[in-house]
């Protein structure tokens, strides 16, 4: 499936993606910022869904509707507008639309419409898992997220109150929702002044309270990501508890050698993206009519997970030195000085109860840390 995103609003654009790509399981989303752009992909490509902004910089989405009527009488169009009188919703039902929401729209009520508009064909045949965990590769990537959607709306309704720091803090082990909020943040903040956004505090600040929550909202609404197969669900616990240990042991590495730990941490909870990745696309599979048991989706993890994860790192914009952090949690050069990837790689062993390891020690040493074992050796040798 494919859909078609016409919003010269960048972080309104990814609000709307978020919330397609929740709802339709590898869904292929393509985001237009002017209606030039926009008309030459409609000549190139076939989509399943439109939803286009009526202003444009260059003109009137309802020119796309009209193009796109004079060649399909049948497939969704949704339009968006700052304009909500009598007059502007005419008109656009004229063109025929099967939508019109006036922003700022509601999420909640924007994921349900959407899902009474478009109902994907259901095969009762199984895809095959090289092939969907290849495509799928080149697809919007949402990672299973345990957010609840009442969580999000009692948060909602008190959005005066609460600060960007509140909500970090708040949502400091939700690897998924800082994942997407780092993304959005800074597809807008380069476009803008071309500098990385490197915390969830700062992403948070950058798109303001009512903006993160609304994106918060659709990423908890994105039932195509819950994972309903057990084997899956106990395998997507194992990874994020392996990601928040590592986290919390970088964190405590930092602080004792009077590091800013909010990066260290980040990169460790952020560390388990490509294996949370490719459980989504396993659900997926599984939601499909495949079969999967756990010996066989281990097997997948250990053939596919780098190669999510890195496109991750990619798709989400993530600066360079967050995804050099990230990539230390899995593999170190010998010759690696930099002191914060030493700390990660250590981190990483002591989460995995690898303290005894020669790697480990070693790493231990260089940081300027000492563990229990290497101070009974130097007393012994007193």
């Amino acid at each position: 499936m494919k859909a078609l995103i016409l919003e010269d609003d960048d972080l309104i654009a990814e609000l709307l993606e978020t919330v397609v790509a929740g709802l339709y399981s590898g869904v292929s989303v393509v985001l237009a910022d002017t209606l030039g752009e926009a008309l030459r992909q409609v000549k190139n490509n076939r989509f399943d869904l439109y939803i286009a902004d009526r202003n444009l910089p260059d003109g009137s989405g309802l020119e796309l509707v009209r193009q796109v009527r004079q060649l399909d009488r049948d497939v969704p169009i949704v339009m968006v507008s700052g304009r909500s009188d009598r007059e502007s919703v005419l008109q656009a039902a004229h063109y025929g639309i099967d939508g019109y929401m006036t922003k700022p729209f509601d999420v909640a009520n924007l994921h349900e419409r959407l899902g009474k508009l478009l109902k994907v064909d259901q095969t009762s045949e199984a895809p095959d898992l090289k092939t969907l965990l290849r495509d799928s590769l080149e697809e919007v990537i949402q990672l299973p997220s345990d957010v609840d959607p009442s969580d999000i709306l009692e948060l909602i309704g008190r959005q005066g109150d609460l600060s960007a720091a509140q909500l970090a803090e708040r949502w400091r082990e939700e690897a998924s929702l800082t994942a997407r909020l780092l993304d959005v943040a800074n597809s807008s903040s380069f476009r803008r002044s071309g500098k990385p956004v490197e915390t969830l505090r700062d992403a948070i600040g950058s798109l303001g309270v009512p903006l993160a929550l609304n994106q918060a909202l659709a990423l908890s609404l994105d039932v195509s990501n819950k994972l309903q197969h057990e084997p899956l669900r106990e395998l997507s616990k194992t990874y994020h508890e392996c990601a928040l240990q590592v986290a919390k042991e970088a964190q405590r590495l930092a602080i004792s050698l009077k590091k800013q730990p909010l990066p260290l941490q980040k990169a460790g909870l952020l560390s388990r993206l490509g294996e949370l990745a490719v459980l989504k696309v396993l659900n997926q599979y599984a939601a499909a009519g495949g079969e999967i048991g756990t010996a066989e989706a281990e097997k997948v993890l250990e053939e596919w997970a780098q190669a999510y994860g890195n496109r991750l790192k990619v798709q989400w914009r993530l600066p360079l030195g967050v995804r050099e952090l990230i990539g230390a949690v899995h593999f170190l050069p010998n010759d690696c000085t930099r002191e914060e990837r030493l700390i990660m790689r250590a981190a990483s062993l002591l989460a995995s109860g690898e303290q005894d390891s020669e790697e480990c020690r070693r790493l231990i040493r260089r940081i300027g840390m000492e563990t229990e074992e290497t101070e009974r050796e130097k007393s012994n040798g007193e």
